[in-house]
């Protein structure tokens, strides 16, 4: 019972030395009934193996007898049980052997770092001769396809010259005749195997290129990789071509014959170029896949030939198969017979359905449906839009009415990538970062294309963002100079004639599309306000005079006028963007007017003008009729005198400029602001003559202001009202008031102050 106990824990404490011996011999041991103790220590055996011959020190006996060849674990158990007096012996030996695993153990991590270095280049070594076997391999199998070429070339050649040696080499089963399917079957599980050790040594594109039974490596090579644009060199790479796509891989630093995945291209959406040689720039070629390009160099001219032929090759052959397999698939599948039923009653049922039509099959083995993916890189590539999208209509023609198979599907997901290029190098084409030159014209071929496609929101959208940003452009370009209203007039020439000839545009490339000009109209009032901007820091914001503003507005008035040739008024607008500041400029001349006025009441004397020479009366004169006072004549005296105070005069040229230069700016929000404007301003002067008329003591002066009084009532307001009626069109009322009445304003008559 003893030793029986003692069988397993000891079992288990030798199961790590056991092996070693095992394996030495040449056999498996076993511990206890099923041997499973030695199967399971192989790890520890090689351990212990390796302790035996490194560890120093005691144990050696019992070393001896682990390494010696005929050790046989349960043995060994069975005689130490029967040998110990108790557990306690059983236990001891149990930790000598633990005590020399772990021995073995720490010796072995010892040996391990000590000898790091060497097994690091010792590995290095080994990835280089690797490497080095590969590529022997690789040039060895490419001379073996060659020379079978070339004999099977002149095979071939023999068989044509000779009929009857190629019967006979037939008959007599040459070995150089075309390969079994059993051979190439092997060939092809071949290249898979050669295809997935090369692929082990680049690093990422495990999960990017899955395994499939048709996948297989063709040609591969060391490649120099160029800037398109500065013809700068960037990395070098290696480039594995198989026959549905090519990897590009970097090399990695330090470890030779390793590489990392940079990126994956199927052959299908792949254009390959041949770059002329311009020394020192020789030997390269552009892969070309929308929208990004990449040149390569080759070692020399030879093996760029080679790439070029094999990329070529490859993907004819690629075209070829996917033909064949589209063919396969148009092919009518025989309709499976369903099992005879059992039923007595489904056999009414069966004779009341109809059968079922059978689904109409789509050829897509047309040889311009096979291309078109590849024409339409093609026109993509060389920005021939009108002809991609001739293809579109063309295959949308053709699968208009065929029912939506499993190939058509596939064949519209090819096509819908392009589609989807197509439209982003549309987009990119009227990107206000392209060249702004060439008027909206230059936007039209871009612009109808897109519409071809259905994209006409997106078409409108991206024409009036390029046509915002070239007028934005223009405006920012003109240069301030010389006078405000020269500068007016080359900003709205500018503007206006930019607004004018994009909404032709606009009704030229989008007729049909009557959903869109809601959008110009909304883009036409963005632009106004882009205009009025710069037309009011100009105007408004220098401070100019009214008169300058004046003649400001009216100019752009006119140009706005020029619209209404297509049928667009946008003169609502422009008067509700400077409503603001025509006020402003109002409110402010307005207060200039004022404040001059009273300064010329604070030092009336009430005396007749006397303006010296005839021409200086002449000229008042004119001014006076210019302003619309035809009956001056009756208040002009002997010589040059002028029966009139100098300040009522003044008044007078003043508050008429004022009313004619507000007229050019007037529009009916300005109604109130300008009639107001005016009351305030002619009350500044009544109420200066109703006050000295209340105040004033001596008769002759009393007279004199009476007929100055007379001279405003009776001929200045009703020029001022007759004229405002002209430029409105419609009386006021409060100048009527204003001219009705005797005074306007009771004053106390002991008061000495002027009442405004």
């Amino acid at each position: 019972m003893l030793a029986q106990a003692a069988y397993v824990p000891l079992c288990a404490g030798a199961a790590a030395v056991s092996p070693a011996a095992a394996a030495a011999a040449g056999r498996v041991p076993g511990c206890g009934a099923g041997g499973g103790l030695a199967r399971r220590g192989g790890l520890a055996a090689v351990t212990v193996a390796m302790a035996l011959s490194l560890g120093e020190g005691g144990g050696s006996r019992l070393r001896r007898q682990l390494e010696s060849g005929g050790f046989v674990a349960a043995e060994y158990v069975k005689q130490l049980s029967q040998q110990s007096d108790g557990d306690r012996d059983l236990q001891e030996h149990r930790q000598r052997i633990q005590a020399l695993s772990e021995e073995t153990a720490q010796s072995l991590k010892r040996n391990v770092y000590q000898n790091y270095r060497q097994f690091i280049e010792t590995a290095r070594e080994i990835s280089y001769l690797e490497s080095e076997m590969y590529q022997l391999s690789h040039i060895l199998t490419e001379q073996k396809g060659i020379m079978e070429a070339v004999t099977q070339a002149l095979l071939l050649q023999a068989d044509r010259d000779d009929p009857a040696l190629g019967a006979r080499r037939a008959a007599a089963d040459d070995p150089f005749l075309p390969l079994s399917a059993k051979e190439v079957a092997a060939s092809e599980e071949g290249r898979q195997r050669t295809l997935t050790t090369l692929l082990e040594k680049v690093e990422g594109c495990r999960d990017l290129l899955p395994e499939s039974p048709g996948k297989y490596l063709v040609y591969n090579g060391d490649l120099l990789e160029y800037d398109a644009d500065h013809m700068a060199q960037i990395q070098r790479v290696h480039a594995f071509l198989m026959n549905d796509c090519l990897l590009v891989a970097t090399a990695l630093p330090n470890r030779r014959g390793a590489y990392r995945y940079d990126a994956l291209y199927p052959l299908d959406g792949l254009a390959v170029v041949n770059v002329k040689d311009n020394p020192p720039m020789k030997d390269m070629f552009k892969l070309l896949m929308f929208p990004e390009s990449r040149i390569f160099q080759a070692e020399n001219a030879k093996i760029k030939k080679e790439w070029l032929e094999v990329l070529e090759e490859t993907k004819r052959n690629r075209a070829l198969s996917e033909k064949r397999r589209l063919e396969q698939e148009a092919l009518p599948r025989p309709t499976p017979t369903p099992p005879e039923s059992t039923n007595p009653f489904e056999e009414d049922e069966e004779e009341d359905e109809e059968p079922p039509a059978e689904e109409e099959t789509v050829d897509l083995s047309l040889e311009w449906i096979q291309e078109l993916p590849e024409d339409l890189d093609v026109c993509i590539a060389q920005r021939d839009f009108e002809g991609a999208v001739d293809l579109l209509d063309k295959l949308n023609e053709y699968l208009g009415d065929k029912p939506v198979s499993q190939p058509v599907k596939e064949l519209r997901a090819k096509v819908d990538e392009r589609v989807r290029q197509l439209t982003d190098v549309l987009v990119f084409e009227l990107s206000p970062d392209r060249s702004l030159r060439g008027g909206p014209r230059a936007t039209r071929r871009a612009v109808s294309q897109l519409i071809r496609l259905g994209q006409s929101t997106k078409a409108c959208e991206l024409f009036l963002k390029n046509r915002a940003a070239a007028v934005h452009t223009a405006i920012r370009q003109l240069r301030i100079e010389g006078a405000t209203l020269l500068y007016i007039h080359k900003l709205c020439h500018v503007f206006f004639t930019s607004l004018l000839e994009t909404a032709r545009e606009f009704e030229t490339d989008f007729a049909g599309n009557n959903g869109c000009y809601s959008a110009f109209v909304v883009w036409a009032r963005s632009s106004m306000r882009m205009f009025v901007d710069a037309f009011s820091k100009q105007v408004f914001d220098s401070k100019e005079s009214l008169s300058t503003a004046a003649e400001c507005v009216k100019v752009a008035k006119e140009h706005c006028k020029q619209l209404s040739e297509i049928g667009l008024d946008l003169t609502f607008i422009i008067h509700a963007l400077l409503v603001k500041d025509i006020k402003g400029a109002l409110q402010s001349y307005k207060d200039i007017i004022i404040e001059a006025t009273k300064h010329r009441n604070s030092e009336e004397m009430w005396r007749r003008m006397n303006l010296m020479t005839p021409e200086a009366l002449g000229k008042l004169r004119e001014e006076m009729r210019s302003c619309g006072v035809g009956n001056f004549d009756q208040y002009t005296g002997d010589d040059c005198w002028v029966n009139l105070s100098y300040t009522v005069v003044a008044f007078t040229k003043q508050t008429m400029a004022f009313l004619e230069e507000a007229l050019k700016l007037y529009f009916p929000e300005l109604h109130m602001v300008l009639l107001e404007s005016l009351v305030e301003i002619i009350l500044v002067a009544v109420q200066h003559v109703d006050y000295s008329l209340r105040c004033e003591q001596d008769p002759e002066k009393k007279a004199f202001i009476r007929q100055n009084a007379s001279f405003l009532y009776e001929t200045v307001l009703p020029v001022v009202e007759k004229r405002f009626e002209e430029g409105v069109g419609k009386p006021a009322k409060q100048l009527q008031d204003l001219r009705n009445a005797s005074r306007l304003m009771r004053v106390n008559p002991e008061s000495t102050t002027s009442v405004v």
